[in-house]
């Protein structure tokens, strides 16, 4: 509306600077001039006020728009819970909440200014009817002239920025890992590497870039060239008309006065036309988001007793009660297993007999987790970080605390954890983490490589603590540590994702070449217990 009145009061200002023209300027007749000139004043702060509402309107339905878009993916990445880093990119996600959502606000203008654009282009060819229908018809094939010329660039444009879309998550995506562990990169020696890597990447995104930005410019340049031939060619003829008794005066000056006006609507509808082509590709990126299934909370009844959980993929047998070890070449194998194990995503696993998939999803997260060696720290005191969702008790944080050998950083109970635990280093970060999974008691605790971040002394320590700790109760730990296997009940071997041999550490040491190989590769040369 705001948009739609402040168009129509400047396309009416041109018929009303002729009327003063005409009527009070050529006439000599002071009273009517004043009188049109009052008029003129009116409109003018009319569409001042116009204009600003139509701004403060625009801008509160973008930043809604963008905020509802927002929250529409905070709501959906919660709903997904520990499955989306399963299912998409870290720098998948901060592209769409931060770029791809600003993207979609900008294009909802166009419902709004576009609107109004389009109708104040109407009431213009119908006021230009009015004094000349050779000028109403060369101003109304105008419109299709321009999108003849524009059509084809939008069209390359949407398709160069898929492309380029595409390109900037995955950009987004090492970016994330690289940062996630830098420190990590640091001390091996491989941060120029992935440095090197990322330029490449980079320039290749720039490269691409270039391809959007060509068609981007040239829409950017007819938006605003093409209405000033236009300007040209109708002030041109209006001259003529005028010099042939045609047109009065006034009528010249309203004719240009309507043209010029016109090239900031058609400058409008250009950009509009843009902004939709990038507001659907950021648009498709959103919908595919929020198209990711979230996994079924209704099932059946779980196992009224602890009982094994059983993955036919890998052949991994998890027993309650048990410590059980998984060892492969490939870390991500093992994690695969875990994750089927927890019922993330797809699975075949059962538990006590019955598909786990089947199973009550509050069933299964109440008496099963899984502890990824990578899952994030929430803001706050250490004793609410480790207690989780529980109402923190001092004594049993400590216990946690102390299993997880994390002393120092526990000393103080309530010392602050910042988001992702980034006031702490990478292995405090990994006990931290280790002592809320203990804290939890689950019924069965799964485990993916809780000591890959901390020394020997202190590995052999959450070793024997972890074990004594968890006696009587499931546990499965993803890992190629000696002193973790040795303190396991039973050892899968994994090869290309299943098991070649089970049995203990050291009976898998004397028996099974490859798997000796692994633990002294992962080790060194060091003596293995």
């Amino acid at each position: 509306m705001f948009g739609s009145l402040w168009f129509l009061s400047m396309a009416s200002t041109p018929l009303l600077i002729s009327q003063a023209i005409d009527r009070g300027l050529q006439s000599r007749r002071p009273g009517v001039l004043a009188a049109w000139a009052a008029a003129v004043l009116v409109v003018g702060v009319a569409s001042a006020g116009l204009g600003i509402m139509r701004h403060r309107s625009m801008t509160k339905l973008r930043m809604t728009a963008a905020l509802r878009c927002a929250d529409l993916i905070m709501t959906h990445a919660t709903r997904l819970g520990a499955a989306l880093p399963r299912r998409i990119t870290a720098g998948e996600v901060v592209t769409i909440g931060i770029s791809d959502v600003w993207t979609i606000g900008r294009a909802m203008n166009v419902g709004g200014v576009g609107v109004a654009s389009a109708l104040a282009y109407t009431a213009v060819t119908v006021l230009l009817a009015r004094t000349s229908g050779t000028l109403a018809v060369v101003v109304a094939a105008g419109l299709p002239v321009l999108m003849v010329v524009v059509g084809p660039l939008l069209h390359r444009t949407q398709r160069a920025g898929l492309r380029y879309r595409d390109r900037q998550g995955e950009l987004n995506t090492r970016l994330v890992d690289i940062l996630g562990g830098l420190k990590i990169l640091n001390g091996l020696g491989g941060k120029d590497t992935y440095l090197g890597r990322y330029q490449q990447e980079s320039a290749t995104l720039r490269d691409q870039g270039y391809r959007v930005g060509g068609p981007s410019s040239w829409i950017g340049a007819v938006g605003h060239g093409l209405p000033v031939v236009f300007l040209g060619v109708v002030v041109w003829l209006a001259a003529r008309l005028a010099a042939a008794g045609e047109l009065t005066v006034g009528e010249l000056v309203a004719v240009y006065g309507y043209t010029a006006m016109l090239v900031i609507p058609v400058d409008v509808m250009i950009f509009c036309s843009f902004d939709i082509v990038r507001g659907l590709v950021a648009a498709r990126r959103v919908v595919d988001f929020l198209r990711l299934p979230v996994d079924d909370p209704s099932g059946g009844a779980a196992p009224a007793t602890p009982a094994a959980l059983h993955d036919p993929g890998s052949g991994v047998v998890a027993e309650p009660g048990r410590f059980t070890a998984l060892a492969g070449a490939r870390p991500q194998d093992a994690v695969a297993v875990l994750d089927r194990l927890g019922r993330y995503g797809p699975t075949d696993a059962t538990w006590g007999g019955l598909p786990l998939a089947d199973v009550a999803q509050a069933e299964v997260r109440a008496r099963i987790l899984v502890a990824a060696h990578d899952a994030d720290l929430f803001a706050g005191p250490l004793r609410e970080v480790v207690a989780g969702p529980d109402e923190p008790d001092d004594d049993r944080v400590g216990r946690a605390v102390r299993i997880a050998v994390a002393h120092d950083v526990g000393a103080d109970l309530g010392r602050p954890v910042e988001w992702g635990g980034r006031n702490l280093s990478g292995g405090q970060r990994q006990r931290v983490r280790l002592a809320r999974a203990v804290h939890a008691d689950p019924e069965m605790l799964l485990l993916a490589e809780p000591t890959s971040a901390v020394d020997a002394h202190t590995e052999a320590a959450i070793a024997e603590r972890l074990s004594a700790a968890r006696a009587g109760r499931g546990t499965v730990v993803a890992t190629t540590s000696p002193v973790l296997l040795d303190r396991a009940d039973v050892v899968h071997y994994l090869v290309d994702g299943r098991v070649a041999a089970s049995g203990t550490h050291r009976a898998l040491l004397a028996a099974e070449p490859g798997y000796r190989a692994l633990v002294t590769r992962a080790y060194g040369d060091e003596e293995q217990p």
